[in-house]
């Protein structure tokens, strides 16, 4: 991996007194910029996943504000947090992350089925199957072709497969949960 030096821009992250279900007597705050990488972590059950669950829409939180490049945003649901530019690669891809049973091309399209809509609510395939060849290009998903049933991927093309759902959205804050879990090493 090369590393390339660059200044973090603008605010793109900003979370203030924010109380999560699981953990109600901490309140966090932070930032982050845009182009910077944030790491968490912690022991099992430190709240690492109930962050990122509040911030996703899925888990409502107590208290607190986010904003996202300067809005104020209070994602209730998934779709919330997705209009508002955050996508959530979670722990569990199997449970959480991919429908095993479906194709690489509709686990990628997931994501976008309200963006890739045409006017009368048909799905556009063509803008489906331009983001799923990118995806599989970009990020070297090893699959014989875009209808291949997810379930039969390797763990690691798996993984891809679910961050190519959200890359494809090109959002604003990728948060990653355990990214690496049960991805072979090599």
């Amino acid at each position: 991996y090369a590393r390339q030096p660059h200044e973090p821009g603008e605010p793109m992250l900003e979370v203030d007194e924010l109380i999560v279900p699981k953990h109600p007597n901490h309140r966090l705050s932070f930032s982050v910029r845009a182009g910077e990488i944030v790491g968490l972590y912690g022991l099992v059950g430190a709240g690492r996943t109930e962050l990122m669950r509040v911030l996703f829409g899925i888990d409502p939180a107590l208290g607190g504000k986010i904003r996202v490049g300067g809005v104020p945003v209070s994602p209730r649901t998934p779709v919330d947090a997705i209009d508002a530019g955050i996508a959530l690669v979670p722990e569990d891809r199997k449970q959480q992350g991919l429908v095993v049973e479906m194709t690489v091309r509709r686990n990628v399209s997931l994501a976008g089925l309200r963006r890739n809509q045409q006017l009368i609510g048909m799905l556009n395939h063509q803008v489906e199957t331009r983001d799923t060849e990118d995806m599989i290009e970009k990020l070297k998903i090893k699959t014989p072709g875009s209808d291949q049933i997810a379930q039969f991927l390797s763990g690691g093309n798996q993984q891809k497969v679910v961050l190519g759902k959200w890359l494809a959205l090109r959002p604003r804050i990728l948060l990653l949960d355990e990214p690496t879990r049960g991805v072979y090493v090599g």
